[in-house]
C-alpha cells in the first residue's frame, strides 16, 4: 500500500517546524563567540552556555558549514553569511599551520594551538565546510583553502601503495608512530567523510582532479571497506585494508564520548554509519553525474543490514554498535546515528520503494520526537538509554553541534517534499 501524501506532509511539517523554530534559533542565538571569534560549542540541558576552553577543528568547521548552508537556503538572512565568515576568519587565523600547511586539530578558546597534529578526519571537515562556504557566499577564501587542504592530503597522506589515505599524522605531516593511539590504521569513518568532503569540493571547483579523487574514493570504499557478504561497513583496517578489530583511536568521538563501550578490540560495525554511508554515496554519485544503478546493490545491503539488526522495534530508534553478524553490542541511542538514519531510510525508500524503509524512518522519528529532542530548548540530547531516558543531557559539546541534527532536518524536509509530490502525482 503506498504512503499517503497527507501522511508524508504530516511528517514534513513536523520536521520543518523543528528545523526552523528550534534548531536554527538555538545555534543562531548561542554559537557565535563574540569575544574570541569562531564558535562556542558547549551547552547544557537547558541551553545554558558552558565554558568552551578548547575549540576542535571538526566542530568549528561544521558550524561554518551550518551557517553557510543556512545562508544558501535563506539568502535574505545575511547574518548567516556573517556568522560563517567570521568562523572562516578564526579558522584561518588560528587553526591553519603557517609553516607546514593544513589545520591543527585543537586550539584554545582564544586560538592558541593545543594539539598541532594533522588528523585527516579534521582536514576532511575543513574541506567540506570551506567548499560549502564558497558555494554559498562566493568568498574566494573558502575554495582557496579547501583546495590547498586537498593538495596537502594528496602530497602527504595519499597511500601510493594500497590506496586510500593515512589518517594520523604529526604537525609536519610525518606519519604518527605506534605510540600514537591507533597507530597508522585506516578507518571507514575518515574515508567516508573524505568522500563527503570531495563531493562538495568538486561541486565548488569543477576540477577534473577533484572528480577523479571522488570516484576513486567511492570505489575504494565499495571494494575494500564494505563486507560483501553481510552488507555492512567494516570499521578499521591495516594500511593494506585487511580488516582488524576496532579500538578507540585517539582524537575520535568514540575515544572521548560518554556511555557504554564494547570491549576492545572488537569487530564492530556502526548501524548509523552504514546508513549514512549509503546516502552520502548516492549524493556523491549524483554530484559526479555517475550512473547510480551499479552501486544500488551495495547501498541496499547497507540499508537492509541496519534495518534487520539496528532498528529497535520495541522502544524505537537505532542502536549504536553491533557486529556484522547482527549482535547488538551497545543498545544506547546516540543523537548522530538517529539523525543520519532518518535521512538514509528516506533515501532508501525513494530508491527501492520498500515500505519497510519508510517504517524505519517513522520508527526513528517517533523515538527522536518523543525522547531525544528537548522541545523546550530546541536541540537533541546527546545520549539516551535504550528506553529513551537521557544519559548525557548536554545539547552541545566539543563534538556535537548542528551538523548532524540540523543537516538531518534540512535533508529530510527536502526528501519528504519530493515524496509528497510523487504521491500526489500517483494519486492523479
Amino acid at each position: 500500500m503506498p504512503i499517503l501524501e497527507q501522511d508524508i506532509r504530516m511528517y514534513q511539517n513536523q520536521i520543518q517546524h523543528h528545523f526552523l523554530n528550534a534548531l536554527v534559533p538555538f545555534w543562531s542565538e548561542r554559537a557565535l563567540d563574540e569575544n574570541s571569534g569562531g564558535f562556542l560549542t558547549n551547552f547544557d540541558a537547558d541551553g545554558v552556555t558552558l565554558p568552551t576552553p578548547e575549540k576542535y577543528l571538526n566542530t568549528q568547521a561544521r558550524l561554518i558549514w551550518w551557517f553557510s548552508s543556512l545562508y544558501e537556503k535563506f539568502p535574505e538572512q545575511t547574518e548567516f553569511a556573517e556568522y560563517a565568515s567570521q568562523g572562516v576568519t578564526f579558522l584561518i587565523n588560528h587553526l591553519w599551520d603557517p609553516e607546514s600547511g593544513g589545520w591543527f586539530w585543537k586550539v584554545s578558546k582564544e586560538g592558541t594551538p593545543i594539539v598541532d597534529a594533522k588528523i585527516v578526519y579534521g582536514q576532511s571537515f575543513a574541506i567540506y565546510a570551506l567548499s560549502q562556504y564558497f558555494l554559498a557566499t562566493q568568498d574566494a577564501r573558502g575554495l582557496d583553502y579547501a583546495i590547498q587542504t586537498y593538495d596537502l592530503l594528496q602530497k602527504h597522506c595519499l597511500d601510493q601503495t594500497y590506496g586510500g589515505y593515512h589518517e594520523n599524522l604529526k604537525h609536519d605531516w610525518s606519519l604518527a608512530d605506534n605510540g600514537f593511539a591507533g597507530g597508522d590504521r585506516k578507518t571507514l569513518d575518515t574515508h567516508m567523510h573524505l568522500m563527503e568532503a570531495f563531493t562538495v569540493l568538486y561541486q565548488a571547483s569543477h576540477e577534473k582532479r577533484h572528480y577523479a579523487s571522488l570516484i576513486e574514493l567511492i570505489n575504494l570504499i565499495v571494494e575494500k571497506m564494505v563486507d560483501p557478504a553481510t552488507g555492512c561497513g567494516r570499521n578499521q583496517f591495516l594500511t593494506s585494508f585487511e580488516p582488524i578489530p576496532a579500538i578507540a583511536i585517539q582524537h575520535t568521538w568514540n575515544a572521548e564520548r560518554a556511555g557504554d563501550v564494547p570491549a576492545v578490540p572488537t569487530d564492530t560495525t556502526s548501524f548509523g554509519h552504514n546508513v549514512e554511508l549509503a546516502w552520502l554515496m548516492r549524493r556523491a554519485l549524483q554530484v559526479a553525474e555517475v550512473d547510480q544503478h551499479p552501486y544500488y546493490p551495495i547501498m541496499e545491503k547497507l540499508y537492509k543490514h541496519a534495518l534487520q539488526y539496528g532498528i529497535d522495534e520495541a522502544y524505537g530508534g537505532i542502536y549504536r554498535d553491533g557486529t556484522s553478524s547482527g549482535e547488538v553490542l551497545v543498545d544506547e541511542k546516540e543523537f548522530w546515528q538517529n539523525a543520519e538514519s532518518l535521512v538514509g531510510f528516506l533515501d532508501a525508500y525513494e530508491v527501492f520503494n520498500d515500505k519497510l524503509f519508510w517504517d524505519a524512518f517513522v520508527n526513528i522519528w517517533t523515538f527522536v520526537d518523543n525522547f531525544m529532542i528537548n522541545h523546550i530548548i530546541g536541540e537533541w540530547y546527546t545520549l539516551l538509554n535504550r528506553e529513551g531516558e537521557p544519559l548525557d543531557r548536554n545539547l552541545g559539546n566539543p563534538w556535537k553541534v548542528a551538523y548532524h541534527t540540523g543537516r538531518s532536518m534540512l535533508e529530510c524536509v527536502q526528501r519528504l517534499d519530493y515524496l509528497a509530490e510523487q504521491a500526489s502525482k500517483e494519486k492523479q
